[in-house]
């Protein structure tokens, strides 16, 4: 008897985000608060939000307004934190097949964040058959909990965690255990060359250069190593 694929629906993809609606919503909550701190509007800090949606970035460009930092080289620092993006679609379109549809590709990938695409990984290594509702799904429920949770810490602004500085500072490590979580959940002889070339570039990176250049550096290894090993495995069927 042959394994029914799972269901690849609009309805599906909402659910399988829950995870990652767990995890976004209270870093959101952070970012809101932190926003409005710096001297952001509640509307400026949920318009970052929604036009800009990549946490990592976005807190680095609080960082960087309150550092006062020209806007050239902000710009460009921020651009250059977001490159490894645009290869996560080709690695994740490698992997579902040449056959994989991609009429809406422009909408499903631009939810395409760390989290986003590792659980997308996760599905398809779990042998669930890729769609684009599924992906549809998948993203808008990671991207309606980042805004509607930066919303909320904005509108509360600074008193939001005044009275938990227990749990100020857990929040910092919410993103990085559900990357981690994530990327453990897809880890298999597949997927190791890929994980390791990741770690390796990062790790070498770090010491040589610094931790920001190492941790991008690594991203883009892992998707590069993703992409090719994905097309080298397809060649080989």
């Amino acid at each position: 008897m042959t394994d029914i694929p799972a269901p690849s629906t609009f309805g599906q993809g909402l659910l399988a985000s829950l995870p990652i609606v767990l995890g976004y919503f209270p870093i959101a909550f952070s970012f809101g608060i932190g926003a409005t701190k710096i001297g952001l509007s509640s509307a400026e800090a949920i318009l970052l939000s929604t036009v800009m949606y990549s946490g990592a970035a976005q807190f680095l460009a609080l960082s960087l307004i309150a550092g006062g930092a020209p806007i050239l080289i902000s710009a460009v620092t921020l651009i250059a934190m977001g490159l490894r993006h645009l290869l996560y679609a080709p690695a994740l379109l490698s992997r579902a097949g040449a056959k994989a549809p991609r009429r809406f590709a422009l909408a499903w990938s631009y939810g395409l964040t760390d989290e986003v695409f590792g659980a997308a990984i996760g599905q398809l290594a779990r042998g669930r058959v890729f769609s684009e509702p599924f992906m549809l799904g998948l993203g808008l429920g990671a991207y309606g909990a980042w805004v509607s949770g930066t919303a909320v810490g904005a509108l509360l602004g600074g008193s939001g965690l005044a009275q938990w500085p227990a749990l100020s500072a857990a929040l910092g490590f919410l993103l990085p255990a559900l990357f981690l979580s994530l990327l453990l959940s897809i880890l298999s002889r597949a997927q190791f060359v890929t994980i390791a070339t990741a770690i390796f570039v990062t790790v070498l990176l770090t010491f040589l250069i610094s931790g920001t250049v190492g941790l991008l550096a690594g991203m883009i290894a892992g998707a590069l190593a993703g992409t090719f090993g994905g097309r080298q495995s397809k060649d080989a069927i």
